[in-house]
């Protein structure tokens, strides 16, 4: 689907950037950009930077980068137009009609195919359990075992996989879908030993549905000791573990407060039959930031009821710290003495469960906890040890007042003297302890895998990323500088950029981000603006610098000329002398 130029830098110009990416993950302040861990690949120290005055994203952990609707296509998995369409729908822009390419056309059929396959594929799997007498071994797991009335058995759409390897595949077929879609939306496997075989037999399924309610993958327990006991869908065009929450369709339409986030999908339909019906879980994978910004959409506060022991504590604690990336609160439920929600509601009931709920205690005064029974409490060492980890901890919090309420709150809990704890935490907090320091990095430094070779000259790309920054360089630095100084890939882009500039006077990085298709593309374009510099420092520094950048970049031409033997050598070797000369005045 094309959309003309302007209407795509309208729909860009309209969206600020920081607003939108901040509507995902919590983006702090950092100087004049906004910081926080990449949501694009796993780190611990921010390196994702954003900038409001380029409108451009960039991280100098894994380099990708790009302008506010790159963000939404990577982030959501969307294509272009989707994209476009949601941010334009986010400002309450109207698009224009447009008639979409073929290619669209036939990524759109394609899609629709393999949800009417999922779709097909969970009414059969229902079928056989509620209807025949093949599906009465899962029946029986689910009323008996698990306790699941025939209302909430409808009500999730639960089924059950026959005990033939090509149950499915036989059905789907007289159905009229073809091999490659069956196999495509993770259904059925073939191979030249076995032909075709269902991915799920044997087991009791649970369809799996994204936020509009489109089946769009499932979830198996085997009947027996076999292992897997649950296996998923493979991800497909449709399905991202990633990005989806098994129970998010119901939950958004809850009534009850934030959402309760949980391991498996067992918990969830137990809660969501014990009236807890904004219960969600991840699929077989632990909670990711695409996870967290599914739910900022609906709400900004997460209860977690993870498992009580080890594994589940683990996994509270990582989740913790990506839901506080997010910007999203989190509070955790005590279990114990049970080891899930499915047990302890069994156990309990529901009046109990909800009083659990309104004990739940704030993230991280869990952590707290949890780095506590690491040491001993009546050994002096380990417990000044435990001060000071526990003081890094509440160091980290940037409200003076929720900070004063921690340490009195630790210092009670544990026996502590609270002067003493506040004390260190403001030494941790004065020496910029509480968190690892924050790495430059240089937007020329070679991405991962990616020899020197192949990267823009540093040179060009320092020099234009300080244009950009400031540019009312581009007229204080005429005399010296054009856009035939650079060479490459930095030379398309300072084509551009100069051209802006004596149209309008000032440059517009994020539209030109808006001109490339490819993602390789785009995160080449905003590592080449991304340097930052320390502009704020004295002018004669400065000055220094950029003197240096230019004659740098203009000997470089000369000293080429002379080894081709391109010229005359004595008017080079003129011209090599007065670059030297050469001084730059702001």
């Amino acid at each position: 689907m094309y959309y003309p130029e302007e209407v795509v830098e309208e729909v860009r110009a309209r969206n600020d950037i920081v607003d939108v990416i901040s509507s995902y993950v919590g983006l702090k302040r950092a100087g004049s950009n906004y910081t926080c861990c990449c949501p694009f690949h796993n780190e611990k120290t921010p390196s994702f930077s954003v900038s409001r005055q380029k409108q451009m994203f960039y991280c100098f952990g894994c380099h990708e980068g790009g302008n506010v609707i790159s963000f939404i296509m990577k982030y959501e998995h969307f294509t272009f137009p989707e994209a476009l369409k949601s941010l334009a729908d986010r400002v309450g822009y109207v698009l224009p009609d447009v008639e979409p390419s073929e290619e669209e056309k036939k990524r759109a059929n394609r899609k629709q195919q393999l949800r009417d396959v999922n779709t097909a594929a969970a009414a059969y799997y229902h079928y056989l359990l509620t209807k025949t007498e093949r599906g009465k071994t899962g029946y029986k797991y689910y009323r008996e075992k698990r306790g699941f009335t025939d209302e909430t058995i409808g009500k999730f759409g639960l089924g059950f996989a026959d005990i033939y390897a090509d149950d499915l595949h036989k059905y789907l077929k007289k159905k009229g879908f073809s091999d490659e879609v069956m196999r495509d939306a993770g259904l059925v496997s073939f191979d030249e030993r076995r032909g075709a075989h269902d991915r799920f037999w044997n087991r009791v399924m649970v369809p799996i549905l994204d936020q509009n309610g489109k089946c769009v993958a499932f979830g198996g327990r085997v009947m027996g000791d076999a292992k897997p006991k649950y296996i998923n869908t493979i991800d497909t065009e449709l399905f991202d573990k990633s990005h989806t929450l098994f129970g998010l369709y119901l939950a958004r339409r809850s009534r009850r407060r934030g959402v309760i986030l949980c391991e498996g999908y067992m918990d969830v339909i137990t809660q969501h039959q014990a009236g807890f019906d904004n219960a969600v879980a991840s699929l077989g994978t632990a909670l990711t930031p695409g996870h967290a910004s599914l739910i900022k959409r609906f709400t900004k506060e997460v209860y977690l009821a993870y498992d009580s022991d080890a594994a589940g504590t683990t996994a509270a604690r990582k989740a913790i710290q990506t839901l506080r990336t997010a910007g999203l609160s989190q509070r955790v439920i005590d279990l114990s003495p049970h080891k899930d929600p499915d047990e302890f509601l069994s156990a309990e009931g529901a009046e109990a469960y909800e009083a659990r709920i309104r004990d739940a205690v704030p993230g991280r005064l869990f952590l707290i906890r949890v780095t506590a029974r690491q040491f001993r409490q009546d050994d002096p060492e380990e417990k000044a040890a435990m001060i000071r980890e526990t003081a890094r901890q509440i160091a980290e919090i940037e409200d003076p007042a929720e900070r004063a309420s921690y340490c009195e709150t630790v210092a009670r809990e544990y026996a502590l003297d609270e002067q003493l704890l506040r004390q260190e935490v403001t030494r941790i907090g004065m020496a910029g302890n509480s968190s690892p320091p924050v790495e430059v990095r240089s937007s020329g430094a070679p991405a991962s895998g990616r020899s020197e070779g192949e990267q823009p000259d540093r040179t060009e790309a320092h020099l234009l990323t300080w244009m950009v920054n400031k540019p009312v360089l581009f007229e204080k630095l005429k005399p010296y500088v054009s856009e035939a100084d650079f060479t490459g890939r930095v030379k398309e882009v300072a084509d551009q950029l100069f051209v802006q500039y004596r149209e309008t006077g000032n440059v517009n990085p994020a539209a030109i981000l808006s001109r490339y298709e490819e993602s390789e593309d785009q995160r080449e374009i905003a590592g080449i603006l991304s340097s930052e510099f320390p502009f704020e420092t004295d002018r004669e520094a400065v000055e220094k610098t950029l003197t240096e950048l230019i004659r740098k970049l203009k000997l470089r031409e000369v000293d080429r000329k002379l080894r081709a033997g391109e010229g005359n050598a004595f008017q080079l070797a003129k011209e090599k002398k007065d670059i030297q000369k050469i001084v730059i005045h702001l």
